[in-house]
């Protein structure tokens, strides 16, 4: 009897370390909400709706009746503010990523993209040949700065979580220093979890 109990006991601690894990391959749109923290699809959706707001106001038909081109963006610090680790890169090329597919401004590089670029042209004025060499201080300079931050606020009692995150961003004319478009965007998730206490 207890050999028998013994073995039981075995198999069951052999089946219990056998893992169990399994891995599916789904498309990166495809939602998945698994812990209820700022996500991918958090991220991409904030900047798709921010950034087509921030192109239908009127900061951008009066810069194109004045100067009779696009305006030319960067996109500064994006702070997180918030309760969670969020990598705010991830949520720059987001953004970077839908005003340059717009078509409505042009883009400037990021601050250290340009610093990479710059070692990269003094370079080619001693080894490039003279044809081929690019030229120093031809830089376009940007006509608006774009910066921002996330924010959250928690509220639980015992399985239930509500997290409510708030994402702010601005746009700001460089030569002014006045603010073209502010953008708010709200997102709130409610998250239960049986039988534990946050």
């Amino acid at each position: 009897m207890r050999k028998l109990f013994l073995l039981i006991f075995c198999l069951l601690l052999i089946s219990g370390c056998g893992g169990g894990r399994t891995v599916k391959r789904i498309s990166p749109d495809e939602v998945t909400d698994l812990s209820g923290r700022w996500n991918d699809t958090d991220s991409r959706l904030v900047a798709e709706s921010m950034i087509s707001d921030m192109l239908s106001r009127p900061w951008l038909i009066d810069f194109e009746q004045e100067k009779f081109e696009k305006p030319v963006v960067i996109v500064g610090t994006i702070r997180n503010e918030s309760t969670e680790h969020i990598n705010v890169g991830v949520f720059i090329k987001d953004i970077e990523r839908e005003l340059i597919n717009s078509g409505k401004v042009d883009f400037v590089a990021s601050k250290g993209e340009r610093e990479e670029i710059r070692e990269e042209r003094m370079d080619q004025q001693m080894y490039a040949s003279i044809e081929t060499a690019k030229k120093l201080a031809q830089e376009v300079g940007a006509d608006y700065f774009l910066i921002g931050s996330v924010a959250s606020v928690e509220d639980w009692f015992e399985g239930k979580k509500a997290v409510f995150y708030t994402i702010n961003l601005e746009l700001i004319d460089v030569e002014k220093n006045t603010k073209a478009w502010i953008g708010n965007k709200k997102i709130k998730k409610f998250i239960e979890q049986r039988g534990y206490k946050w």
